[in-house]
């Protein structure tokens, strides 16, 4: 980003809950980019890494929001317990008395979930774990944070999922706890949409494209340096997007003084993309959702032209 997008967001504070890794570290990156003060949260830390197993930490993604030049925070916290999104709440009050931005990015489901099987044949446990990861973390922390969102107007909160809603609404995503917690967090965004739009606050269900998560890179034996590589593996990871690029999504939903024009909207990186400007790493505008409905649910053969 430039030195002028820098200063967009130099007053304003920002929540990032689940910044550990992938999609949420980006996105706390890109908000620091653009000057915020950023608390990031996650259950693993230095000390302790989560059910997980990564070896990522949310002191890392601290430090690199303020390398990025904002003021990272890294908070240890189980957003399934309510006792520590309150303190968290309590303490972003006591340090700083606002919340802009809240980032609903809370998952770590993916060890929990099952493709390819029928319910009958799913673990219940496992099932039940994946659900209360997804949904019922974003609601608790909302639950605690959208007060503090309200108390000035102009409050944005990103509810982060896979799939936009028309997607998902005509498209099985291979297991029915999977496909219940991304549509359900769609609709989160939407219901925020009608509690906050009276306060002066907007909502937006937003999701990344293929994202090269670094659980993807290691999927695919590559890193973010060779990541093309992967198209020996499979020609449609060409249409693949790094996580800066959904972080500057939200980055510039939070410095658009006419972010309600969106509000109750289900939207991808690669559509906000053509809208503000900004692109990849690499320079590129990866539109992967329209490229999936386009050219690889037809079964057509890989061809970004077009596309990125």
């Amino acid at each position: 980003m430039n030195d002028m997008a820098k200063q967009d967001l130099n007053d304003r504070v920002a929540l990032v809950a689940g910044a550990t890794r992938g999609a949420g570290r980006q996105i706390a990156v890109q908000l620091g980019a653009a000057g915020a003060t950023v608390y990031v949260t996650g259950r693993s830390t230095r000390g302790q890494r989560s059910e997980m197993d990564r070896p990522e930490t949310i002191e890392e993604t601290a430090e690199l929001v303020t390398r990025a030049g904002g003021t990272g925070i890294a908070v240890a916290v189980d957003h399934l317990v309510p006792d520590q999104v309150e303190r968290l709440v309590r303490r972003i009050d006591d340090e700083h008395g606002r919340l802009d931005v809240l980032v609903n990015d809370i998952w770590g489901g993916d060890p929990l979930a099952t493709w390819h099987k029928p319910v009958w044949e799913q673990s219940l446990e496992k099932g039940f774990r994946l659900l209360r990861l997804a949904v019922d973390t974003h609601i608790v922390t909302s639950h605690y944070a959208m007060p503090l969102l309200i108390r000035r107007p102009g409050g944005l909160a990103i509810e982060m999922g896979d799939g936009t809603t028309a997607y998902n609404e005509v498209n099985y995503r291979l297991s029915v706890f999977y496909d219940l917690a991304k549509i359900s967090v769609n609709r989160l965004a939407f219901a925020w949409s009608q509690e906050l739009a009276p306060h002066g606050g907007t909502a937006v269900a937003l999701t990344p494209g293929w994202l090269r998560s670094e659980m993807m890179l290691d999927t695919f034996g590559v890193t973010e340096e060779n990541w093309r590589d992967a198209t020996a593996k499979d020609p449609h990871f060409a249409i693949s997007e790094s996580p800066a690029y959904v972080g500057r999504a939200v980055a510039a939903l939070a410095a658009d003084p006419d972010r309600a024009r969106w509000n109750g909207r289900s939207v991808s990186s690669g559509e906000l993309a053509q809208v503000y400007g900004f692109t990849d790493l690499d320079g590129s505008r990866p539109d992967a959702w329209r490229y999936l409905v386009d050219v690889q649910d037809p079964g057509k053969p890989a061809d970004v032209t077009g596309y990125r």
